[in-house]
C-alpha cells in the first residue's frame, strides 16, 4: 500500500508542477498584461484535487493520522483557485491582481503542505 501512496504523491507533486509551471511561463505575459491561464494550469489543479483526495483516503484506510484541519484549509485553497482558473479559462487575457492571486495562493498552498508539520 506504501507504493500506491508513493504514487499518488507523484501524481500530486506533478498536478503542483503543472500548475505553478504555467503560473510562472506567463510571468512575463503578465507583466506586459497579456497573462491567461493556460490549460496546463486548469489540469495541474485538477490532478492535484483527485490526487490529493485520494491520498487522505489513503492514509485513513492505513490508519496514519491525518491533520484534517491542515487538509481542509489546503481544499480551500485549492477549490479558489479552480474556480478562478476554470471561469477565466477562455478569457484571452486576465487581469494582473487575479492572475498574481492565483499564483500566490498555488505558493501558499506549497508553504502550507511543507511547513505546516
Amino acid at each position: 500500500m506504501d507504493v500506491v501512496i508513493n504514487i499518488f504523491v507523484a501524481l500530486h507533486i506533478i498536478g503542483i508542477a503543472s500548475l505553478l509551471g504555467g503560473f510562472l511561463t506567463q510571468m512575463k505575459a503578465m507583466s506586459a498584461g497579456t497573462a491567461r491561464f493556460v490549460p496546463a494550469m486548469l489540469h495541474g489543479a485538477l490532478t492535484m484535487l483527485v490526487t490529493g483526495i485520494v491520498l487522505v483516503g489513503l492514509n485513513q484506510a492505513q490508519g496514519h493520522p491525518v491533520n484534517n484541519i491542515k487538509i481542509g484549509i489546503k481544499l480551500a485553497v485549492l477549490v479558489v483557485i479552480l474556480a478562478l482558473v476554470y471561469v477565466k479559462r477562455d478569457e484571452e487575457t486576465v487581469d494582473k491582481p487575479l492572475f498574481g492571486a492565483v499564483g500566490g495562493l498555488t505558493v501558499a498552498n506549497i508553504f502550507i503542505a511543507v511547513l505546516w508539520t
